[in-house]
């Protein structure tokens, strides 16, 4: 742009712009005056309307060209508004609240799993207790037909143990409130999840690729894989509730990995950030 300018003020520009082409010396000459109707003036003092006007026009294209493109030719870094301007939400306050709810996530998640296992001993007991009955021999009987007392075998006190089990555990109502407990997780989970990502992005103005990164990554995604099986375990599927455990206790896994590299970016939360 500035070398188009400079081009046109060039006088072999300028006086052809005013001064017609000696191939066409035969023609009439009107003047630009003429053809604009702008009275002429002292010969010494040329008209220069006409350059005034294309270098405001030319001036005015250009400034409106840098104006547009400004922000584009800005870095990244002084595009981010990572400097005090989202306020609280850069503060050591909201920035505790990530690893708060995580860890409180941590032990619910315990607490979730043991609700699922007592659901799945309901389940397997009677399994037990029917292959237990299989085992019980005849009562004998006299050859009167009169059944003989004896004392109950071991198989038949272990079938009254696991009954009297069951039915203590079918009180706890294991399965709604395990279904309950997944929910919460999953809801809460993922929100915090996404949320300590937007966190680190107000503070620092990008992410940290790095093993708790990719680890909280890797959970939230088996969250979302657990609970996608709910409904072929609800028909029965024996298969989907063994991946549906495998699935959640290799999250369990992953969050106690995951614990010291979260304790490491707390400190360096209370390094570089101020209350509030």
């Amino acid at each position: 742009m500035a070398a188009t300018l400079s081009l046109l003020k060039l006088p072999i520009l300028r006086n052809g712009i005013n001064k017609p082409h000696r191939s066409y010396s035969k023609l009439p000459r009107l003047s630009i005056s003429a053809t604009l109707n702008i009275p002429k003036e002292d010969s010494s003092n040329p008209p220069k309307l006409l350059d005034h006007n294309i270098d405001a026009t030319l001036k005015s294209a250009s400034f409106s060209l840098a104006a547009f493109a400004f922000p584009l030719l800005l870095e990244p870094k002084d595009a981010l508004a990572v400097e005090g301007e989202f306020g609280i939400l850069e503060g050591r306050s909201f920035a505790l609240v990530h690893p708060i709810v995580m860890g409180g996530l941590f032990f619910y998640t315990l607490w979730a799993g043991y609700l699922g296992w007592q659901w799945r001993r309901v389940r397997t007991i009677q399994n037990e207790i029917n292959e237990l009955k299989k085992q019980v021999k005849p009562t004998p009987v006299t050859p009167e037909g009169t059944p003989v007392e004896a004392p109950p075998s071991t198989v038949e006190v272990k079938i009254q143990q696991l009954t009297e089990e069951r039915k203590e555990l079918l009180k706890g109502s294991f399965r709604d409130r395990h279904f309950n407990a997944g929910s919460i997780l999953l809801g809460f989970g993922v929100l915090e999840a996404v949320g300590g990502g937007v966190n680190t992005w107000f503070r620092t103005g990008k992410l940290f690729p790095g093993p708790h990164l990719f680890a909280g990554a890797a959970i939230t995604v088996l969250w979302a894989l657990a609970a996608a099986l709910v409904p072929q375990m609800q028909k029965g599927s024996e298969t989907a509730r063994n991946l549906h455990i495998t699935l959640n206790a290799i999250n369990v896994l992953l969050f106690v990995w995951q614990i010291p590299t979260g304790i490491d970016i707390v400190f360096k939360v209370f390094e570089f950030t101020k209350w509030p």
